[in-house]
């Protein structure tokens, strides 16, 4: 493999929506001890409006936001669909575009 057909490792910004915090909390340190993620954020207390099985659902929910890379973002989604306690859980990853050097330093060193 060249230097032109390498995947470039980026970091990554995942979100999962969890029932309550506690399922995002527990999920959160699953992914730090295992080295899936680098920092996990739970933000309690989000009203989410969806569509399931034909009818319009309203629920109270907690968002857990990992940063991670790309090489470990399969294991994440793995690991949380594993123990998440939806049927269809929710995890989304972003590419951190911008970031500062320091962090993103930090970041990789995390998951390293």
């Amino acid at each position: 493999m060249n230097s032109s057909t390498k995947t470039e490792n980026l970091p990554l910004s995942v979100f999962c929506s969890c029932p309550d915090s506690m399922s995002a909390l527990r999920l959160a340190h699953v992914l730090i001890e295992e080295k899936l993620a680098a920092c996990v954020q739970v933000l309690a207390h989000m009203h989410s409006v969806y569509r399931w099985e034909n009818k319009i659902e309203q629920a109270e929910e907690s968002m857990l936001i990992a940063k991670t890379d790309t090489l470990h973002f399969e294991a994440l989604r793995k690991r949380v669909c594993g123990l998440h306690p939806y049927a269809t859980p929710e995890v989304i990853a972003h590419p951190i575009v911008y970031a500062d050097p320091k962090y993103l330093e930090w970041l990789f060193l995390q998951l390293a």
